[in-house]
């Protein structure tokens, strides 16, 4: 898969803006990573833990786009990008873009199910003395 053209449902960015979700992943990774430590250190009660799966989704979410070379709100909105970034092109061909918003739901589900279940796996790490 080249990530120098529009694949429909296989490819919607190109190299900048998969360093954006690179990033972004990078982002929601540490401040998981921070989240875990404050609650291991504080032996936080397992409801309160739960606050940790809105970072690990915005890390799943930047990781999953980065490795499809797909954005699931470009997806969404028919729209595609291999220039500067912000410049968007539009999709045109109604199956194309039937497959885009496909891609876009499956990555979502894929992501939110990761963050959920590393959610489940930080709920129910035994932390109290």
């Amino acid at each position: 898969m080249s990530d120098s053209q529009y694949v429909a449902g296989s490819c919607n960015i190109g190299t900048g803006e998969i360093r954006r979700r690179q990033v972004v992943a990078i982002i929601g990774s540490a401040l998981s990573v921070s989240a875990l430590i404050g609650f291991i250190s504080t032996k936080a009660e397992p409801s309160l833990r739960l606050g940790i799966f809105i970072p690990l989704a915005v890390a799943s979410i930047g990781w999953v786009q980065s490795k499809r070379k797909f954005c699931l709100a470009y997806g969404l909105m028919g729209t595609f990008n291999f220039g500067k970034l912000g410049q968007l092109s539009r999709v045109q061909d109604k199956a194309a873009l039937a497959a885009d918003r496909k891609t876009a739901v499956v990555i979502l589900t894929q992501s939110l199910s990761l963050a959920a279940v590393l959610t489940l796996v930080v709920y129910l790490l035994p932390l109290s003395s």
